[in-house]
C-alpha cells in the first residue's frame, strides 16, 4: 500500500491543477491503475466541476457578498484536497468527498 502512495502521488497533486490538472491525472493514470491516484482524481473532478457549477450560477449575480464566500469555501476544500494527497493520505473532501467517491467510482 505505502509504494502504491508513492507511486501515485504526483498523478494525485496533478489533479488538483483545476480542470486541467484532472484531465492530465487521468491520461497519466489510464495505462497502470494507482487506487491513491484514483481516489484523488475523482475528489478533483468533483471539486472542478462543483467551481465551475458554482461559478456559473454565482456569475449571474454582481455581488462581492456571494461570490467572495463561494471562493473561500472552494479554497479550503481544495487546500484540504491537495494537503491529504500531498500527505499520502486518502481523507474525502468535508461535506462532499464522500459523494464525489460515489459518483465518479468509474472513473480511475
Amino acid at each position: 500500500m505505502n509504494n502504491s502512495i508513492q507511486e501515485g502521488k504526483s498523478i494525485a497533486i496533478t489533479s488538483y491543477i483545476l480542470i486541467i490538472g484532472v484531465l492530465i491525472a487521468m491520461s497519466m493514470n489510464s495505462e497502470n491503475k494507482n487506487s491513491f491516484a484514483s481516489f484523488h482524481i475523482r475528489q478533483a473532478l468533483g471539486l472542478s466541476l462543483t467551481f465551475i457549477s458554482f461559478g456559473a450560477i454565482i456569475s449571474n449575480f454582481d455581488s462581492f457578498m456571494i461570490t467572495f464566500p463561494m471562493w473561500i469555501c472552494i479554497s479550503i476544500l481544495w487546500t484540504y484536497g491537495i494537503f491529504s494527497a500531498i500527505q499520502g493520505q486518502t481523507r474525502p473532501i468535508p461535506l462532499v468527498g464522500n459523494l464525489f467517491q460515489k459518483w465518479f467510482k468509474s472513473i480511475g
